[in-house]
């Protein structure tokens, strides 16, 4: 028996050792001798994976039906399985060929993609703070099935526009100023931001506290506003206040004294500049006169 002239498109061949024949005699079929030491070809079609399929040979198989070919000439024709081609025509959408044993099947977080989808509908688009927020819920396993989800699903999705969140400075200047000075914009925003994150609204009261301490000068506060501190669940605030124990007595002092250090750091930052003015460009004595003359 001969070997195959020639395989199909789309195939690939695999040659088997020949099979060892009588030795007298040929075969019925194809007259092979025995000891000829051919081999036979045996041609085993290519099964495509799932991630193989084209939606550009959907679009060709359904404009070839309409123009009236049948199905086994197109089958031919694009060098494709009949099943394949079944599958490419009974398929309106080119989405629907990409199906497989993995897709549309039940998943722990289907129960909490309508508050994912809620949630990035509001504007959360992080897919880690999204599972955070879910674990809370209940949810058991990890922040990869839901960055997948967020990707896959709710990427693209047109979300609701508002108006932009105020920048980390913004909100810091607003807490930073007395609220007389606040502009009316600044206030009403300051009290929507303040409302929405109650972390937020801790922190500033204790930051107005502070501030009233150091401004009116109650110094005798500062040992009872360290107390407070300390036990906040406001981890950097709580290091504030432990760092301003080792130095107590200077702090107290400079929060009841009417002086400060403010004049001689004022002399050391103008020092600091002409040295810069001049480094590279003159000697000790031209800087100690520049000094010495500034006025």
């Amino acid at each position: 028996m001969a070997p195959l002239a020639q395989h199909e498109r789309g195939r690939r061949e695999v040659r088997l050792p020949a099979p060892r024949l009588p030795a007298t005699g040929t075969g019925a079929a194809g007259g092979v001798s025995a000891g000829s030491g051919a081999a036979c070809v045996v041609a085993v079609a290519d099964r495509a994976p799932l991630r193989r399929t084209d939606p550009r040979q959907a679009h060709q198989v359904h404009a070839l039906l309409a123009a009236g070919h049948s199905k086994r000439s197109i089958a031919r024709r694009l060098g494709m399985g009949f099943s394949t081609l079944l599958r490419y025509a009974h398929a309106t959408e080119p989405e629907e060929l990409f199906t497989g044993q993995w897709q549309s099947r039940p998943t722990r977080l289907d129960a909490f993609k309508p508050y994912l989808d809620q949630r990035w509908q509001e504007g959360c688009t992080n897919a880690w703070k999204l599972w955070e927020e879910i674990k809370e819920q209940g949810y058991p396993d990890g922040c990869s099935s839901v960055r997948a989800y967020a990707s896959r699903s709710l990427r693209g999705k047109p979300q609701a526009v508002g108006p932009r969140p105020p920048s980390a400075r913004a909100v810091t200047r607003w807490i930073l100023t007395h609220p007389d000075a606040l502009a009316e914009g600044d206030r009403v925003q300051l009290k929507t931001v303040l409302a929405n994150c109650p972390e937020l609204d801790a922190l500033a009261g204790h930051v107005r506290s502070c501030a009233h301490m150091l401004t009116q000068l109650k110094g005798h506060q500062l040992q009872a506003w360290i107390e407070a501190e300390t036990t906040t669940d406001l981890p950097s605030l709580q290091r504030f206040a432990r760092h301003l124990q080792g130095d107590l007595d200077a702090v107290t002092a400079g929060l009841s004294q009417p002086w400060n250090s403010g004049v001689v750091e004022g002399h050391v930052n103008r020092i600091q500049m002409i040295k810069r003015q001049m480094f590279g460009r003159a000697g000790f004595a031209l800087l100690r006169k520049r000094v010495l003359l500034y006025s």
